[in-house]
C-alpha cells in the first residue's frame, strides 16, 4: 500500500478520538489575551522613553540667582557705567554648556561708594543690546532708538515702555560683584519675568 493510498483510507473511531480538537472561540480568546499582554509589555517602557526624551521640555527655568560678573575693584568708582559679560553654565533643553555667556550688564559705581548699581544691557522694547553712546551721557538702543539715562531712566520721546531693568546686585565677602541675573519680558510697561 502506497502513501497516497493510506491517506485515502477512512480512519477508524480511535484514530479520530486520538486527534484533539480545538474550540475556535478559545484560540480567538488567547490570541487577544497575548496581544494584550504584549501591548502592556511594550507600554511601560515606551512610556518611560516619552517621558524622559520630553523631560527637559518640562523643566523650568529656576529660581534666580546671583552670578559673579566683576570684582569691586574692577568697577571704577567714577559714575560711568562700564558693560560686564554675565558668564555661567547653562543646559538648553538637551545640551549642557560650561561657561557660556548668557547676557550682559551695566555696573555704575560713585565714588568712594561700596555698592553697585546694575542695569540689563537688554532694551525693554524690542530685546535689542543696549550701547552706551559715544559721548558717554546716556544709553541708546540701535534698533528702535530708544534711550536712556545713566541710571536707566526713559529720554523721551522714547519708544521703549518702561525703564532699563534694574537687577539686584550685592558685593560678597571676597569682593565679587554678584548680580541676581533675570530676563524680562520685552515690549510691556511691567518687568515680568520671562519664565
Amino acid at each position: 500500500m502506497t502513501a497516497d493510498d493510506r491517506r485515502r483510507q477512512p480512519r477508524s473511531p480511535a484514530a479520530h478520538a486520538a486527534v484533539p480538537t480545538v474550540d475556535p472561540r478559545r484560540g480567538f480568546l488567547t490570541k487577544a489575551v497575548a496581544v494584550a499582554c504584549g501591548g502592556l509589555a511594550f507600554m511601560v517602557p515606551a512610556a518611560a522613553g516619552v517621558w524622559a526624551f520630553l523631560d527637559p521640555l518640562r523643566r523650568t527655568g529656576g529660581a534666580a540667582k546671583f552670578l559673579p560678573v566683576a570684582e569691586l575693584s574692577a568697577v571704577p568708582d567714577d559714575g560711568v557705567p562700564r558693560q560686564y559679560p554675565v558668564i555661567t553654565d547653562r543646559v538648553d533643553a538637551w545640551t549642557g554648556f560650561a561657561a557660556e555667556p548668557v547676557g550682559a550688564v551695566y555696573l555704575r559705581r560713585e565714588k568712594g561708594a561700596q555698592d553697585v548699581q546694575a542695569l540689563s544691557a537688554t532694551c525693554p522694547h524690542a530685546g535689542c543690546f543696549v550701547e552706551m553712546e559715544p559721548s558717554g551721557r546716556c544709553f541708546r538702543c540701535p534698533c528702535h532708538n530708544s534711550s536712556f539715562t545713566l541710571d536707566g531712566g526713559i529720554v523721551a520721546p522714547s519708544p521703549s515702555p518702561r525703564p532699563m531693568d534694574a537687577l539686584e546686585c550685592r558685593v560678597a565677602a571676597n569682593g565679587a560683584v554678584e548680580v541676581k541675573w533675570e530676563k524680562f519680558r520685552a515690549g510691556i510697561a511691567g518687568k515680568v519675568v520671562q519664565g
